[in-house]
């Protein structure tokens, strides 16, 4: 006898619900109305892409980083609310991010 079972023994008029399907397009992360800054700077003569703005928890945030990292195939960091890429790579992570269903607007350049 499994545990469904069991349960069915112990409550036979509880029927069970369907679990809540988080959506896909967000997969858990929050979506802000402001747009998310994207900005080009050079650092030591070297080019990097800044994403600042988001309003969301941190954590979010983090994994956003790390994900766009990921797809990108580049180095980054995230320091005080900033994800910092390596590179230039604003269009692409403009595209990214609208796919994902951010608003984002792009400064400098």
């Amino acid at each position: 006898m499994d545990l469904q079972d069991q349960l069915k023994n112990l409550f036979p008029k509880h029927k069970p619900s369907e679990p809540e399907k988080p959506n896909e397009g967000s997969k858990g992360i929050w979506m802000q109305e402001a747009p998310i800054i994207c900005k080009y700077e050079k650092r030591k003569g070297k080019p990097i892409t800044i994403l600042e703005g988001y309003t969301g928890a941190t954590e979010d945030f983090k994994a956003l980083a790390k994900e766009l990292k990921k797809k990108l195939s580049v180095g980054g960091s995230f320091k005080t609310g900033k994800i910092i890429i390596q590179g230039d790579y604003r269009d692409k992570i403009m595209q990214m991010l609208k796919e994902k269903g951010f608003s984002v607007k792009r400064v400098g350049g």
